[in-house]
């Protein structure tokens, strides 16, 4: 059979696939695009072309670049976290001991969550009249009185990265522990009789066996990250004083609470952008240390 019939093939048979790709995503994105360029409103006329004074406004806007710098702080921190104690913990699963097998279990629990759920577990344990977050730090002797971890503009980001933490590590401890599965028993075994410290084995026998992987969660935590918005939605909106928006709470708040549907489409668009490009450069830097290790 020949290749050229083997390539028409294939495409027949994604053809279906791609149909649908294009009424779902393509269509809807068209039309995003041509709504950008307007001044239209959610409710209301379709509104008058304005070029591209939305994008220019935006950009130089205070709102996007106080939001921008928070976006890329919440996710610098909070795929940092994840991949340290991700990695920390298949590190633990990856041992022998008793109830290893409940507790990889258990330890997926946390992802299997539903985002709404797990945001809405964290705040009550940050609530400040009842939240156990408050009575352990307080019965500790560690905090004199109770405190809005969420209220206040200085403690809820880092509240909300620790949630997003706890939800998403396990993803990236999976990720670790299926790689640590195909370390050569007799390599690791060879740097023991070497003399080979924890660190040193760690360093030069395992961290190669996770580079890969390890690449793959990186970039798909920090999409996820960089575009979240239903963990800051459900927890504080956006507040206090706007120290927890991130860039699809902007996009939110443009095209449905102010009902500017133009501005809210090219704050859309400037998002899937970044995005775009985020992506764009972690698969260059994937493919190049792909190379490298070849």
């Amino acid at each position: 059979m020949s290749g050229t019939w083997l390539t028409t093939r294939a495409w027949l048979l994604m053809l279906p696939l791609l149909v649908v790709m294009i009424s779902v995503i393509g269509w809807p994105l068209i039309d995003t695009v041509g709504l950008s360029f307007t001044d239209a409103k959610l409710v209301g006329t379709e509104g008058n072309f304005v070029g591209i004074d939305n994008y220019a406004k935006l950009i130089s806007g205070s709102n996007f670049q106080r939001t921008l710098i928070t976006t890329a702080w919440f996710a610098i921190v909070s795929v940092a976290a994840e991949m340290v104690i991700g990695v920390l913990a298949a590190l633990l699963l990856n041992q022998q001991f008793r109830g290893r097998t409940a507790l990889r279990a258990l330890m997926i629990l946390p992802w299997a969550l539903p985002t709404v759920v797990n945001a809405t577990l964290w705040r009550l344990i940050y609530n400040p009249e009842y939240g156990a977050l408050n009575a352990a730090l307080t019965q500790l002797g560690l905090l004199e009185a109770y405190r809005s971890w969420l209220g206040e503009p200085g403690t809820a980001l880092a509240a909300l990265i620790v949630a997003d933490c706890w939800k998403n590590f396990p993803l990236v401890a999976l990720i670790a522990l299926a790689a640590l599965q195909a370390v050569p028993r007799d390599i690791t075994a060879a740097s023991l009789v070497d003399g080979a410290g924890a660190y040193a084995r760690f360093r030069f026998v395992i961290l190669p066996y996770l580079a890969g992987p390890l690449m793959v969660a990186l970039v798909l935590r920090t999409i996820e990250a960089f575009k979240v918005f239903d963990i800051i939605w459900v927890m504080t909106r956006g507040g206090p004083a706007n120290s927890t928006r991130t860039l699809s709470i902007l996009v939110y708040q443009e095209a449905f609470s102010f009902q500017r549907a133009g501005s809210g489409a090219s704050l859309a668009l400037i998002v899937t952008l970044l995005v775009t490009l985020l992506a764009a450069g972690y698969a260059a830097l994937v493919r190049k240390t792909a190379g490298s290790a070849a």
